[in-house]
């Protein structure tokens, strides 16, 4: 070979559960990301697999998005949604009778039905173990990330926070893939000096950042973000290829752009009558129900009926063209006398959600570049590292700070709309230091006034474990995105102070050696999270 790609989607939604209603608007962030993106991504692989192609795609599922996945509640209420989209489309069917649109309508009545049939039948409502499954076949690889997907270098000063957040990471990547991981995603690709000695503590051999962080990177690199680099804990460090990127991502000139693909934003959930699609819904509110009937054709409000024909000639003329231009990369940088390695990372949304031909572009293109006359494969990290890389002759640098996202420093997690809010999250990083000096003191001197009883004890333990729950999620990058782009704005401020003021409801019972079990019940139902990474309270009896 002439050289390699490395291909990874970074699937990740922020942690959103809401017993306490019985229908929730976010809650349907995962299940359209289900339905768009992570069943029919699935299905594709597996496809692939079947017809004796093995993809070598590298994944990474952050631990908030295990979560819910895994999440029994959730589960059940996918089903449910799905059996609302189908009583919806079904409905569609009828409405769009002898339209332009009826065509449509057909289609996304099979697809509703057919995925809620491939989710319900034949991954058993276990989408982490289909994905496991892959993995232990060695078809894919998948890497581990933050625990709650926390933009890390807006905790540089506070490391008892970062190493939480990667190890706690790690140990439920353990939990719900039974292995160790070698690579770790680091959410936003935020860097900051320092930070990959920490991931080498964690057990973690290679991680990624953006291109400018190796770029930038001193001594310059030899081979800019071509070849993977060492950093100074001797870990392997790809480089984001910007050139990939920005055909695939790019709103204006990206692939998605095209005249032809389907428009994200003409959804019949804000085009026809509120009290019409709030029967299916059972939100009494605007929202996306996935069924769309129009194409992007161009900057108008005007839209085009959507033709699924061109749209799938379209898929295949770009997947062709994605191929090329990495071909003609690789012929270009091979004069350099050397064997090069793309590394090109994505959103996993961006297909079938964002994108909705983005699945059928992945298949095409992945297939395509495992015909054996390629003078490129796609490899894994992992593979890559322990077949061709030899740290003897690897380049050690100084990765440069930085991140992905709008300007490419920091600016998208801390800007002029969120900034406000780290100073709350550092003082409950600070305060969750202090109970975990305190019980290590207490313990050591033998005092147990403040947990005289068992049972005391065991609450107790309970509280510090859901105090470093509520600020962990608070930590989750999402939330200051959010605020940032001003997108549910409202709703990404009432998380972050909803998980601050129980942090320091909690903080003060702790404290006081006195726990409520009512209100700590409560917090435990509504946040339930990382209960196998936290220690449990049988380390105090």
């Amino acid at each position: 070979m002439n050289g390699h790609l490395i291909l990874l989607l970074h699937a990740h939604l922020p942690y959103v559960r809401h017993p306490e209603h019985e229908y929730s608007l976010e809650e349907n962030w995962l299940f359209e990301a289900l339905r768009e993106t992570y069943i029919p991504l699935l299905n594709v692989l597996e496809g692939m697999v079947n017809d004796g192609i093995s993809p070598h795609l590298t994944l990474s599922i952050s631990p908030p998005l295990i979560e819910m996945l895994n999440d029994e509640l959730l589960r059940k209420r996918f089903v449910r949604y799905m059996d609302n989209l189908i009583e919806l489309s079904e409905a569609e069917k009828m409405r769009t009778k002898k339209s332009a649109f009826e065509p449509m309508a057909f289609l996304y009545n099979n697809e509703f039905k057919r995925t809620k049939r491939l989710y319900c039948e034949r991954y058993k409502q276990d989408i982490v173990s289909a994905f496991r499954k892959l993995q232990d076949k060695g078809h894919i690889e998948i890497i581990a990330s933050a625990a709650t997907h926390a933009f890390l270098p807006a905790f540089e000063h506070y490391p008892d926070a970062v190493k939480a957040q990667i190890e706690i990471g790690v140990k439920s990547y353990v939990h719900n893939f039974g292995r160790q991981p070698s690579g770790f995603w680091l959410p936003e690709c935020g860097y900051f000096k320092g930070l990959d000695l920490l991931l080498k503590d964690a057990g973690i051999r290679y991680f990624f950042v953006e291109s400018h962080g190796v770029i930038h990177g001193r001594p310059r690199p030899a081979f800019s973000i071509y070849k993977p680099v060492m950093s100074p804990a001797g870990l392997m460090v790809f480089g984001r290829d910007f050139k990939s990127a920005r055909q695939v991502w790019c709103a204006s000139k990206g692939y998605p752009g095209d005249f032809s693909y389907r428009d994200f934003y003409r959804d019949i959930g804000f085009d026809l009558p509120l009290e019409y699609i709030s029967r299916f819904t059972h939100l009494n509110m605007r929202t996306f129900t996935g069924i769309k009937y129009h194409r992007v054709t161009g900057n108008t409000e005007y839209k085009l009926p959507y033709s699924r024909v061109k749209a799938m000639e379209m898929a295949l003329e770009h997947a062709k063209h994605f191929v090329e231009s990495r071909e003609s990369e690789i012929k270009r940088l091979t004069e350099f006398n050397f064997c090069p390695v793309i590394f090109s990372a994505f959103d996993a949304e961006l297909f079938g959600h964002w994108w909705f031909e983005g699945i059928e572009w992945l298949n095409i293109m992945l297939r395509s570049i495992s015909e054996g006359w390629r003078s490129f494969d796609i490899i894994t990290p992992k593979r890559y590292l322990n077949e061709y890389v030899n740290s003897n002759t690897m380049q050690s640098i100084h990765i440069s700070s930085s991140s992905w996202g709008e300007e490419g420093y920091n600016s998208m997690w801390i800007g002029e709309r969120n900034h406000w809010l780290y100073r709350h999250l550092h003082k409950m990083a600070e305060r969750m230091e202090m109970i975990n000096k305190s019980r290590v003191m207490s313990q050591e001197s033998g005092d147990r006034r403040t947990v005289a009883l068992p049972h005391s004890r065991s609450l107790i333990q309970r509280a510090i474990n859901q105090a470093m729950r509520e600020m962990l999620l608070a930590q989750a990058s999402d939330w200051p995105f959010l605020m940032q782009k001003g997108r549910a704005q409202e709703y990404a401020e009432d998380r972050v102070k909803g998980h601050i003021e129980r942090f320091n409801m909690l903080f003060d019972m702790i404290e006081n050696g006195n726990v409520e079990e009512s209100i700590l019940r409560s917090m435990e139902e509504s946040n339930r999270i990382f209960y196998y990474t936290l220690p449990s309270d049988s380390r105090l009896s």
